[in-house]
């Protein structure tokens, strides 16, 4: 993970555009963090869904990883081309899709289920085999030409063109391979390959070549990005979908357990540095040593809330991440839209206002 010196300086070298029309009247400003997690990004459709129909939220930017890059350009799609509800059936219509009950022929859909699956375990004869075949062989000798049969369902659901002129901040995160650093594509550079490279999990996928860089999955170093939040719009608020629990009470002992934990540690190290980074911010904004506001060298004091799975996490089971089929799609998206109205049932008031979170607990470090 990138120092926060190195956030600060790379923030110092961007430039966004903050104009942005006033929202309507009684509506407030907020900005969306998607994370990555597999199967479990359905949860995240359900929590946009609900958001989206409330009607008192105003998405002003929004940045996602992996799994959470696809639900952000789904949003981002329909938001730009037909407003909240055509951003809602968008993620409808890709998640129906993606499911086993979709229409995806049998190639794709093994790509598929692969791609929301964080774990080595076969739960289809197409899944074993490709897991098979990666045990023995790299991406680059196993499909030597390179073909990817997801980059047709991303290209079937989104219009890049509309993304990327739409007036909707979107950032995604890859990594890159050879430096290992975090990179942030913002709207005008997103197309297919950097939502492909977003989602590359090295182990299925080649690395994907933007301007001659390769790019992994961008849930290894940033899942989701925030820092860019600091500069790019005008809310004062982030919301973070959680997919990947940070506590769980029990040790695992089994095999798929103890790769589930690690996977969910790995994917939240990102979050926890980066909310260390936002509090730090903040700190430095209270006590005078930044100026607040846009523009350059100027950063915004940003208030954090979190919509997560709850209890629900705890329930899922370790290869509750392979599962594609749509009535898992839609318990999840239930869930979700459950969670985020529990959330504006008890944090509406604290958007524009405070943060729902107390961050600094949420990303301490442990002392003996």
């Amino acid at each position: 993970m990138p120092s926060f010196k190195s956030y600060l300086e790379g923030l110092t070298n961007l430039r966004f555009d903050t104009r942005r029309d006033r929202p309507k009247s009684g509506r407030k400003k907020i900005n969306l963090a998607l994370q990555g997690g597999g199967a479990h990004g359905a949860f995240t459709w359900g929590v946009v869904d609900h958001l989206l129909a409330d009607g008192r939220l105003e998405v002003t930017g929004i940045s996602g990883a992996s799994a959470g890059a696809i639900n952000a350009v789904m949003i981002a799609d329909g938001l730009a081309r037909g407003g909240p509800e055509e951003a809602r059936n968008r993620l409808a219509a890709f998640w129906r899709a993606a499911s086993t009950g979709g229409d995806l022929p049998p190639v794709q859909r093994a790509v598929a289920d692969r791609l929301f699956s964080l774990l080595p375990f076969a739960t289809t004869p197409v899944q074993g085999w490709f897991e098979t075949m990666a045990r023995y062989f790299s991406p680059y000798e196993f499909n030597p030409l390179n073909i990817n049969p997801l980059r047709d369902l991303i290209d079937r659901f989104v219009d890049f063109d509309a993304v990327r002129s739409g007036q909707l901040e979107l950032f995604i995160s890859t990594t890159n391979v050879h430096t290992g650093r975090t990179h942030i594509f913002p709207r005008d550079k997103i197309d297919v390959d950097v939502v492909m490279a977003s989602a590359a999990l090295p182990l299925l996928f080649r690395a994907v070549e933007i301007d001659g860089v390769p790019h992994w999955d961008g849930g290894y170093m940033s899942n989701p990005p925030m820092f860019p939040f600091l500069q790019a719009t005008d809310a004062d608020d982030i919301i973070i979908v959680q997919i990947n629990p940070v506590q769980r009470k029990t040790t695992p002992r089994t095999s798929g357990e103890i790769v589930n934990r690690l996977n969910e540690i790995n994917f939240n190290s990102a979050l926890i540095a980066e909310m260390r980074s936002m509090e730090f911010v903040n700190g430095l904004i209270d006590d005078g040593h930044l100026s607040e506001g846009a523009g350059a060298n100027r950063y915004r004091r940003l208030n954090i809330h979190r919509i997560h799975l709850g209890g629900l996490a705890t329930r899922l089971s370790a290869a509750s991440k392979l599962h594609t089929d749509f009535q898992f799609f839609d318990l999840l998206r239930r869930a979700g839209q459950r969670a985020a109205r529990r959330f504006l049932d008890q944090h509406y008031e604290a958007i524009g206002v405070r943060s729902s979170i107390d961050v600094a607990a949420e990303s301490g470090v442990e002392w003996a």
